[in-house]
């Protein structure tokens, strides 16, 4: 799918006050849940889930323990809030990616909400030997980095340039990771322009839409039961995410138009 970058703006103000759904879809995460059980069930294999800005683990423990349930071991980042590449943040990751991986004596599945699915990118092209797959909620990796509505509060709490984004860790972000890569995005974010969110789809990459919020990825049900989904595929595998049946209602079909 091509995106005109140069022509992208944030989401509207309209789609930025409509983030307070977040409320009622993590009242509709709880309802859900027993039905999300029904997602194909994980093999133990280690899962890290990064926070999105500003927020903390807090953010992603519904998230953390519907995973647990379905069979994951299921980690949060454990560094406090993500307040963007702060010194040390980029060491600290990989060491908790080396940690995970070494205490399991397996590969680590890495789930980035926002600015954590582009650290999760980068992570796996800094250590494809350790990470086994990832999934990015809402993470804006295309375009240009302003498409966003949060991007003064990055460089605010970062003290780095939006514009600098590639010299950080990992290399060019826009460039997909070297293992399995799902992105997961909604058409009404009303903080990341959704066009930003979108992988070039290929062998190993694909991408799932959801209708929902920004704020709501990490409580989503259609969200969770999508991760589930894709965490179940063997190592080394990436078949397609199915949308027949039941599926159809709550995923649309990729080739619609834009």
């Amino acid at each position: 799918m091509a995106v005109a970058s140069a022509e992208l703006a944030p989401p509207s103000r309209t789609l930025l006050l409509l983030e307070g759904r977040a409320i009622p879809e993590l009242a509709a995460f709880v309802t859900a849940y027993p039905l999300l059980a029904s997602a194909p069930r994980g093999d133990g294999h280690p899962v890290l889930v990064l926070p999105g800005l500003v927020t903390s683990d807090r953010a992603t423990v519904p998230l953390r323990t519907y995973l647990a349930g379905q069979g994951y071991a299921a980690y949060g980042w454990e560094l406090g809030r993500n307040y963007g590449l702060l010194p040390g943040i980029e060491r600290r990751m990989v060491e908790r990616i080396e940690e995970l991986a070494e205490t399991h004596g397996s590969k680590v599945s890495l789930v980035g909400w926002s600015l954590g699915g582009i650290y999760a990118r980068q992570l796996a092209k800094m250590l494809p030997d350790k990470v086994r797959r990832v999934i990015t909620l809402g993470s804006p990796f295309k375009g240009t980095p302003k498409a966003t509505n949060a991007w003064r509060l990055y460089e605010f709490t970062s003290g780095h340039k939006v514009d600098d984004r590639d010299h950080h860790m990992g290399g060019l972000i826009s460039d997909p990771p070297p293992v399995p890569t799902t992105a997961i995005y909604s058409r009404t974010d009303g903080i990341c322009a959704w066009q930003c969110c979108v992988e070039t789809e290929g062998p190993l990459t694909e991408n799932i839409e959801v209708r929902g919020s920004h704020c709501g990825l990490g409580h989503n049900p259609s969200v969770a039961y999508a991760v589930a989904d894709r965490l179940a595929q063997a190592e080394g595998s990436h078949d397609p995410f199915e949308r027949s049946g039941w599926r159809s209602i709550f995923y649309p079909q990729p080739w619609r138009a834009a």
